[in-house]
């Protein structure tokens, strides 16, 4: 299975809750590279139907590709932006596989149904939540109590 990791992402033996400093250019080059290949797969996706016609997700609807593809683009650029921001810091778990699976359903329903602009911003604002709320759980072990924090340094 093919996994979505950086170049500095720990190895199979380790913990993958790790911390990703490095220079700008290489988030900046994480945060492109997950948002074009999420936007990439949301695309070949729509090429067909998932699921029976009766059920099953639609495959693009008929109409204007670009604008969609344009307003995800920047939704995921901004998601992916979040998650990475959050990995500098502390460890989060999987922010490349989270990004990229907000990004791909985002960019698949978008393109199956072809939402209207307040559809769209609601979409985008789930996507955004769901990215500040995973970043918000990686940061909670840090807002320990003084007491306890100097405690576990012992």
């Amino acid at each position: 299975m093919i996994e979505l990791h950086d170049s500095d992402s720990p190895g199979p033996d380790s913990d993958e809750g790790t911390v990703r400093p490095g220079p700008f250019w290489r988030h900046a080059l994480w945060v492109l590279g997950i948002t074009a290949v999420a936007l990439a797969a949301g695309w070949a996706s729509a090429l067909f139907r998932i699921g029976p016609a009766r059920y099953g997700l639609p495959p693009a609807a008929p109409g204007a590709l670009w604008p969609y593809l344009a307003a995800w683009a920047a939704i995921g650029l901004t998601v992916a932006a979040v998650l990475r921001t959050a990995a500098a810091k502390v460890p989060v778990y999987a922010p490349g596989r989270i990004a990229a699976v907000l990004v791909f359903g985002g960019t698949r329903l978008s393109l199956g149904w072809r939402p209207e602009a307040p559809l769209l911003c609601a979409m985008a604002a789930i996507a955004l939540i769901a990215a500040a709320v995973w970043c918000a759980i990686a940061f909670r072990p840090l807002r320990q109590a003084p007491e306890e924090r100097t405690a576990a340094e012992r």
